[in-house]
């Protein structure tokens, strides 16, 4: 009898993965509670922010603008987490109504009209892709959509969008000629669905058009959350671009365009996207390694460091150079952002190459550098974030120099080395942190310190937006992503061993989990996991199953992407052979044991496909 709504596991799916079972009972530990009580409570937060934030067609309630300031990417960067989410066990709605969300943003902006600018003279969209933008913008507002394919890999809309959107970085659109196939670089900061920028760009271009009405401003002297005429400020706001003019030539925020061709290889399996990645990413490795190990951030149209500055590396918008006199805020800044691209796309060709310690290497080498430029002032440890000859800086002996010291120690960047490397070498170099004290065995109040601090931020997401009386015609795109409640950074590292980023777009992980039985990504109902360690060959993880009552089925993969191989798996002293990406874990009800991994790192080619098409 087939009884409706009831998935009948057949021999040929229980065959599909080696499994194991735990039976050993336990009384949940506050950490497992505390892990499905965060997943739980920061999907309904997201349901109640998307019913009072979204409206029918899924356009955000607020006040469209073109711009980098606060414009459509910022609108879709509410929701950067939210697929994630979704992928580590939040509910479908979290999952759906991103997708709403995704489909209105990309009809209410492609509604949009500039004037001043023609970069949205018929929409800040074309062919479903922005026009023309830098990728520390577009990386922003696309971060939920790298991330989609974890969760639905088999929609084909998803996947018709990546191979159109990665194409438009490997020529396969003649609207868009990003990609100079022969010098290897994509030829512009500007790059998008309309092609490359080839000539300095306008304030207006970054900025857009002003928007008569009183906002709540988040940027600026001007703003910081007031209400303010935006038309009183508008020329301050075009100050804030004055000299972010300079666009031709490649810079190492494009690398983060890697994340695309990665999602369409692990999409189709289509060799001709893991082969633009290595090719774009190895001509950059090439010119760092030439460089004496640091990244440059101008390539000129013949493929040459500081090509478009005659020879000088370090030039160009958002370049080591990069200070600039913000008019917005009254004063020098500086906007170096060397790694912000970089350390995305080098991650992308890392996983790509099944581990080429090589991308690694180029990175750790940019590290060394900055790090034998240290120095102690006023007792604290500082480092360079800028080279060569700022407006207003002081040269020692007349030539460029490092400059711009701050306690800036990129350990965030230094963490990813290690986790990439797992070299403890690179693990020397990293100071105190909570969550790899941890996996050391030195914190075991870590887990729920870090979920219950969590569990808190979504009650405070909460209470604002419950209280927030403001109305669509006084927000901007950029006023809602403080209001985001999607909580994951605990739960990525405590479950996935995962440590994420801002503008890490690519998921770096030991483990990832599926549910068998309802066939979608994520921790199936009742299920906790907790990564207690890791090591090159090794994974710990326990799993528990918080329902007294119903037996649960996990899928235990090895990486985000099944780019691990697991030799074997043991738990409750029996041990079983795997030789595949996946290990099958049935929990009784209240069962709860420490699942052990023996792995082989980087052995397959990184995937989307789910374990049970594997």
């Amino acid at each position: 009898m087939k009884i409706p709504g009831l998935l009948v596991l057949t021999a040929a799916t229980a065959l599909a993965q080696p499994a194991l079972e735990i039976n050993k009972t336990t009384s949940p530990p506050a950490w497992a509670l505390l892990e499905r009580e965060l997943l739980k409570q920061s999907s309904l937060a997201c349901d109640r922010f998307a019913n009072k934030y979204l409206d029918a067609r899924g356009y955000l309630l607020h006040t469209p603008r073109w711009g980098t300031l606060d414009g459509p990417d910022d609108a879709i960067e509410t929701f950067y987490n939210w697929t994630l989410l979704h992928a580590l066990g939040g509910s479908d709605s979290v999952l759906a109504h991103y997708k709403k969300a995704l489909e209105g943003h990309l009809l209410q902006y492609k509604e949009m009209r500039t004037v001043k600018t023609k970069l949205a003279a018929n929409g800040a969209y074309h062919k479903e892709f922005i026009t023309q933008s830098d990728w520390f913008h577009t990386g922003e507002g696309i971060r939920a959509f790298m991330f989609l394919g974890l969760s639905d890999p088999t929609d084909p809309t998803l996947r018709l969008r990546m191979k159109r959107f990665a194409g438009l970085y490997m020529n396969e659109d003649p609207e868009a000629p990003n990609y100079d196939p022969v010098h290897k670089v994509i030829k512009s900061i500007w790059t998008g669905s309309k092609g490359p920028m080839l000539h300095k760009a306008t304030s207006y271009d970054w900025v857009g058009d002003p928007v008569p009405g009183t906002f709540h401003l988040l940027h600026g002297k001007q703003g910081r959350g007031g209400m303010v005429d935006l038309m009183s400020v508008y020329d301050k706001m075009l100050a804030h671009c004055d000299e972010y003019l300079d666009s031709v030539g490649d810079h190492p925020l494009n690398l983060a365009s890697t994340g695309l061709a990665l999602n369409a290889y692990m999409l189709t399996g289509e060799k001709k996207y893991k082969d633009w990645v290595l090719e774009y990413v190895g001509a950059w490795k090439q010119r760092t390694d030439a460089n004496g190990g640091n990244i440059p951030t101008n390539i000129g149209l013949n493929g040459q460091p500081g090509g478009e500055y005659g020879g000088k590396w370090y030039k160009g918008t958002y370049g080591w150079n990069f200070t600039v006199y913000d008019g917005e805020i009254d004063q020098m800044a500086h906007r170096n952002t060397f790694d912000a691209g970089s350390w995305p796309g080098f991650g992308n060709a890392y996983l790509v190459s099944k581990g080429d310690p090589g991308f690694v290497a180029t990175l750790r080498k940019q590290m060394e550098n900055l790090y034998a430029q240290k120095k102690v002032i006023n007792g604290k440890t500082m480092l360079p974030n800028g080279y060569g000859d700022p407006r207003g800086h002081k040269f020692t002996g007349g030539k460029e120099e490092w400059y711009n010291y701050t306690p800036n120690l990129f350990t965030n960047r230094l963490l990813e080395i290690y986790l990439w490397s797992l070299d403890p070498k690179d693990r020397q170099n990293l100071p105190a942190d909570p969550w790899l004290s941890f996996l050391d065995g030195k914190d075991a109040a870590y887990p729920e310190r870090a979920l219950r601090q969590e569990l808190e931020t979504v009650r405070h997401k909460m209470a604002e937006i419950q209280s927030d009386d403001t109305s669509a015609d006084t927000r901007l795109a950029d006023y809602l992503m403080g209001f985001n409640p999607a909580a994951t950074d605990a739960l990525s590292k405590l479950t996935l061993g995962s440590y994420l980023t801002g503008n890490i777009w690519t998921l770096h992980a030991r483990v990832r989990y599926f549910d068998p039985v309802r066939r979608r990504s994520g921790l199936p109902d009742d299920v906790a996991a907790l990564v207690e360690g890791f090591t090159a060959d090794t994974v710990s993880v326990r799993l528990v199953n918080v329902s007294s009552v119903e037996a649960r089925e996990v899928s235990v993969q090895a990486g985000a992407y099944g780019e691990h191989q697991i030799l074997s798996a043991s738990v409750g002293g029996k041990t079983i052979n795997v030789n595949g990406p996946a290990v099958k874990v049935r929990l009784a009800p209240g069962a709860g044991d420490r699942l052990e991994l023996r792995v082989k790192r980087y052995a397959n080619e990184p995937t989307l496909r789910q374990p049970w098409d594997n």
